[in-house]
């Protein structure tokens, strides 16, 4: 097969015409640059803002492709939700600063806390999606999960006071509801029971309630499950349904121990 023709039949593959991998590259880019707006001291806000203006612009040209489904004026109706967003964010910081025995200081959590910033550009994400923003936040949310190993979909509603503990492993599904003072350990997924293209639209993830704690590696499954209020879900355990508020679930494994002595 000689060159020309190599060339021809890849080209005759790329059948997509708007996937283009700098949609992933910018998107990338403006996550970085919205969280140092948001947080880093020395960064200039009013600068950056008018940058970020730019890139979104940039950003929703390429994704929203339908010519009848303009993206360029969502920038200012999400721009006006900063504060607010930014002030939830800082309650998550200050909720994983409360509740880890392990965290020196707040700017701790905010520098080093790899549970902190996949909540952060969770809740940066979710805004966006709420406004119909085709494929940016799902790849906000990427960017996160590559850094963190905590995969949240911008889709979940998620209350105040978050706290994600060392965050690996943890996935959040879309339709998942949780509320406030929530705490999460690494390895928790919050899933569906099974997955089909028939279920779109259709809630498939669990409701956690207020003030409950589930431990490492938990698994919680179905969109009809609800964890009630004040429950404390163990480490390893394997929920597909409900459980009433003020629950303490555990998870009994059998553990052998043998001498290698005898």
């Amino acid at each position: 097969m000689d060159h020309q023709e190599i060339i021809k039949q890849i080209e005759a593959q790329k059948q997509l015409p708007n996937l283009r991998f700098k949609i992933k590259e910018k998107a990338e880019a403006f996550t970085h640059n919205l969280f140092y707006t948001l947080f880093d001291r020395d960064t200039p806000v009013g600068y950056n803002l008018d940058k970020l203006a730019v890139d979104f612009k940039e950003l929703g040209d390429l994704v929203c492709w339908e010519p009848w489904k303009p993206c360029s004026e969502i920038w200012e109706d999400y721009c006006s939700k900063l504060p607010h967003l930014l002030e939830k964010i800082n309650l998550d910081a200050v909720a994983i600063a409360n509740n880890d025995p392990a965290a020196n200081s707040v700017e701790e959590v905010y520098l080093s806390y790899p549970g902190f910033y996949a909540i952060a550009i969770y809740r940066l994400s979710h805004e966006l999606y709420k406004l119909n923003l085709p494929l940016v936040p799902r790849l906000m949310t990427e960017c996160a999960h590559q850094l963190t190993g905590t995969d949240i979909n911008p889709g979940a509603q998620i209350g105040d006071s978050f706290f994600i503990d060392h965050a690996t492993g943890v996935v959040i599904g879309e339709t998942t509801i949780i509320k406030n003072n929530v705490k999460l350990y690494q390895g928790v997924t919050l899933g569906a029971l099974y997955v089909a293209c028939g279920l779109r639209n259709k809630k498939r993830h669990p409701t956690i309630e207020d003030n409950v704690t589930i431990y490492a590696n938990a698994t919680i499954l179905g969109g009809e499950t609800v964890i009630g209020a004040n429950s404390i879900i163990g480490g390893n355990a394997w929920l597909t349904s409900s459980v009433p508020a003020n629950s303490f679930v555990t998870h009994d494994p059998v553990i052998k121990i043998k001498n290698l002595q005898k």
